[in-house]
């Protein structure tokens, strides 16, 4: 089987080509071709001597996953669903803003937690994607994009926001980070690159070590009564023992700020009462509030917050000092908005019998 040279950050391919009997800076030449000219093919990489590229095309590829379904938006955002093998399928979202354009990355084929106001996580599990499939989504909406007339690329924040817990896939999720920063892949500021967390606490100490980038805490509750219900991974990790790690993650991070995400579900984590909670639950650690009003989908069980309820929460937040902002839903009508990606996920978990059951037993 042929290598993905896209599996490979700069380190890992420079010690590929070594092996190869090959200098470090064709490592750098090639990790140029795919990243930054979105080539995958070795008979277009010209300052490549031939002797190489012949090497390559007998043992190496450069991988990317394919176009199952593209979708857009009204609003202009745009949906992916990529071809990752055996029956499955990851959604990768771009969302176009006046001031950037931001590509929302999976880090797994479905999720293994089980967050219920999560469309993804009655999906099941299947399994990790690989670093290429990781960076892959990048490489591909970078081609399927362009670069705008001034010659700066389309995509300039990435989040991994997408389908799947990126923390729990740690080691390749990292290398991907590691290669969009690298100058000699995308080149993007630790700034514009974010990962988003339930809150796997010891990994979050990991990633703070081995590349901190900005950190987005999927928070969603005030309290562990109402966060054990609605994201379980709070059982193993609860608010105290996150809110320490975030403390610690800031020493290194590249913002002096955690931003909490919080999806507002009616009569459930909207009330005032829980924003007062909120206020003291994170008053030791440096953060923004992005309220999320939730996106419904087939038999979630949830309801979105009222406008009022909504507004009525931001308001006890900022007026306590923090600088909180309203997500806006963007793709809903093509179900790319935040908490419905679902993907076509092989699920080896049973997760989707559990709550087609539960579904029916309510209805």
């Amino acid at each position: 089987m042929k290598t993905n040279l896209l599996d490979f950050n700069l380190p890992q391919l420079t010690e590929h080509f070594a092996a190869m009997g090959e200098k470090p800076f064709r490592a750098k030449q090639i990790m140029r071709w795919m990243h930054q000219m979105g080539e995958a093919d070795f008979d277009a990489m010209t300052d490549i001597a031939k002797s190489l590229r012949a090497k390559l095309h007998d043992t190496a590829i450069v991988g990317v996953p394919e176009l199952m379904v593209s979708q857009e938006s009204e609003d202009g955002t745009r949906k992916w669903l990529l071809d990752v093998g055996t029956g499955n399928g990851v959604e990768t979202v771009f969302i176009p803003e006046d001031d950037r354009g931001t590509l929302c990355i999976s880090s797994q084929v479905g999720c293994a937690l089980e967050c219920t106001f999560c469309s993804t996580g009655r999906q099941g599990f299947n399994r990790n994607l690989s670093t290429a499939e990781i960076i892959g989504q990048l490489w591909w909406a970078n081609k399927a994009m362009g670069v705008t007339p001034r010659n700066e690329r389309v995509v300039s924040n990435v989040v991994m926001m997408g389908m799947g817990e990126p923390l729990a896939n740690f080691d390749n999720v990292v290398s991907a980070l590691q290669i969009m920063l690298d100058d000699h892949g995308y080149g993007l500021s630790r700034r514009r690159v974010t990962v988003s967390t339930s809150g796997m606490v010891p990994q979050m100490d990991r990633l703070k070590e081995a590349c901190p980038v900005a950190l987005a805490v999927s928070l969603h509750a005030s309290n562990d009564r109402i966060r054990d219900e609605i994201v379980p991974l709070n059982k193993k990790y609860p608010l105290k023992e996150l809110m320490a790690a975030c403390q610690r993650y800031l020493v290194k991070a590249p913002r002096d700020f955690i931003t909490f995400e919080y999806v507002m579900l009616d009569g459930v984590n909207d009330r005032p009462e829980h924003a007062r909670e909120l206020i003291a639950l994170v008053r030791d650690v440096p953060c923004k509030f992005n309220l999320i009003p939730f996106n419904p989908f087939p038999n979630s069980g949830y309801e979105r917050s009222s406008n009022n309820a909504i507004r009525a929460f931001r308001e006890i937040l900022q007026e306590a000092g923090f600088v909180v902002t309203v997500r806006k839903t963007r793709g809903d009508d093509i179900d790319a908005a935040c908490g419905q990606l679902a993907g076509q996920v092989q699920d080896k978990t049973r997760r989707q019998e559990k709550w087609i059951r539960i579904s029916e037993e309510r209805s």
